[in-house]
């Protein structure tokens, strides 16, 4: 999904750069885009809340009943929650990129 993302965003921002496109159909099909990765974005954000509450709720509890045999859940639920972090970063930072994409070829849509 990462590199589908950021392969999309270039390929616009390459068409931004271009005269003489039909600015209302990139609109509508940018539009529809921006829907699809929006839902992306909101699963992994689910999907990141609930392992960041999990880590927590294993740490604490680790913490509270002194049972060491929860410490490798705790590191392992830490590992894993960075990459769901970083990806979770770079799908919010791209979409947000991709309103500004938006709000571009709105302009150029207006000025036709």
């Amino acid at each position: 999904m990462e590199k589908k993302i950021i392969n999309y965003r270039k390929g616009i921002d390459s068409l931004l750069e271009q005269d003489g496109k039909d600015w209302k159909k990139l609109l509508e099909e940018h539009y529809v885009q921006i829907g699809f990765f929006q839902h992306e974005r909101l699963v992994h954000l689910i999907v990141t809340m609930t392992f960041a509450l999990m880590a927590i709720i294993s740490i604490v509890s680790t913490v509270v009943s002194g049972y060491m045999w929860l410490l490798p859940l705790d590191i392992l639920l830490m590992v894993l929650l960075i990459p769901y972090i970083r990806h979770y970063y770079i799908l919010e930072n791209e979409v947000q990129k991709m309103y500004n994409q938006y709000d571009r070829i709105l302009e150029k849509s207006k000025e036709m």
